[in-house]
């Protein structure tokens, strides 16, 4: 969910049996930032509300999935949202790629870390826990519930994991500087002061060599004291750079392209494309291709045309869904007035995907099997997800699963 603004889930029963009704227009202008006007300063208590909302036990009863695939995607964790997502029993939106024993991070979210242990994807050896597997990371986007476990993924992994090796870097992908602030909205509101003024939009870049920056005291410690290798040759992290004629979007949809590679080894090719997430941006989907078969992982994003041409003819399709009728629903609780009240739903139907533009989307393209994931609220009742994933399948040759963590699925 968008990291800056999140709806109060109320404490009723709110769900919808039948698919979600079509998207609100988005005609009043009212952007995202216009949901911190006018006083909303319960916001951080409906944030957490939202985030603690569902059952935690619905999401971890049941045995996980496994497949023994030699390409698979292994759920770490399937929350989203930035206000700790374990209340509602997932740890925050992480997933790893796994081909022919290399492994591939996408986005490390609240818990992440942790997740990865008892995914099995950081194991033990000679008491030690094993990185070596680790060949590269994409960040899909910068908001805070998608690199909360980042610092702890590098920093440990280099100091007792083995990740990474001056031979042979961790390299680390994702957005650049966009250049720009998120506009000031509503029209007429002074500019408020930005922090971090000198680089108020750092890239991915900039954001690891200040991450690790704040650990040099310890990183030092193990360089100097245990003889660790320079941390900032075994982690490199890139900015990806957009194709030729492709501009960073400011505001609005994001420009139409193709896919694009962004790494490419001996087991794998990793292309991006660019999709809409509001005014985060850039934001990408990746898509993942060897010789098992194809996975696409959508990032945040609400029905983008570059995902349904990076999507067509995928294998394995990870998607993020949030649940219209609980999104309405919580909107309508907020003691704010009628504009601000659509200003929130421009934002996140403007933002995010879903239920029936999975729908859509499984209309136009082929996809072999869809999962649910990033998925808000954490849970629903009477096993929500669960039924969302069964009527999206219906009447289509797609397999439609509702992911949890600990979920391993593989391409055949």
């Amino acid at each position: 969910m968008c990291g800056s603004c999140t709806p109060a889930l109320p404490t009723g029963d709110v769900t919808s049996d039948a698919p979600g009704e079509a998207d609100r227009a988005r005609g009043s202008g009212i952007g995202r930032r216009g949901l911190l006007y006018g006083g909303l300063g319960a916001s951080a208590a409906l944030t957490a509300a939202l985030a603690s909302a569902g059952p935690a036990a619905a999401t971890t009863s049941g045995p996980v999935r496994r497949s023994d695939a030699p390409m698979r995607a292994v759920l770490v964790g399937t929350a989203g949202g930035p206000i700790w997502p374990m209340a509602s029993g997932r740890r925050g939106i992480c997933t790893v790629v796994e081909v022919d024993g290399a492994r591939y991070l996408i986005d490390a979210g609240h818990g992440s870390a942790a997740g990865m242990v008892d995914a099995g994807v950081i194991g033990p050896a000679d008491g030690k826990n094993d990185l070596t597997a680790f060949r590269a990371g994409f960040i899909t986007h910068l908001h805070s519930d998608h690199v909360t476990d980042l610092s702890t993924f590098l920093v440990q992994g280099f100091i007792a994991g083995g990740l990474g090796s001056v031979e042979s870097p961790f390299h680390l992908y994702g957005p650049g500087d966009r250049g720009a602030l998120p506009a000031v909205f509503p029209p007429g509101r002074p500019t408020p002061t930005a922090f971090n003024p000198t680089e108020p939009t750092p890239g991915t870049a900039s954001m690891v060599r200040q991450l690790l920056a704040a650990f040099a005291t310890d990183v030092n410690d193990r360089i100097f004291d245990a003889g660790s290798p320079p941390v900032d040759r075994v982690v490199q992290a890139h900015d990806i750079e957009l194709p030729a004629g492709v501009a960073v979007p400011v505001a609005g949809p994001p420009a139409r392209m193709s896919p694009f590679t962004v790494h490419e080894d001996d087991r794998v090719r990793v292309s991006a494309t660019l999709v809409e997430h509001g005014q985060m941006a850039p934001s990408y989907a990746y898509r993942f291709d060897s010789d098992h078969g194809s996975i696409v992982i959508s990032g945040d994003t609400t029905l983008t045309p570059n995902l349904l041409e990076m999507a067509d003819g995928c294998d394995v399709l990870l998607h993020e869904v949030v649940d219209q009728a609980t999104i309405e629903a919580s909107i309508s609780a907020l003691p704010v007035p009628e504009e601000i009240k659509e200003a929130f739903r421009n934002h996140m139907f403007g933002a995010h995907t879903t239920e029936a533009q999975l729908k859509e989307l499984l209309r136009d393209v082929e996809i072999g099997q869809l999962v649910l994931h990033h998925v808000v609220p954490g849970e629903l009742p009477r096993g929500g997800w669960q039924r969302v994933a069964q009527r999206l399948g219906r009447g289509t040759r797609t397999g439609v699963v509702a992911g949890r963590d600990g979920d391993v699925i593989g391409t055949r």
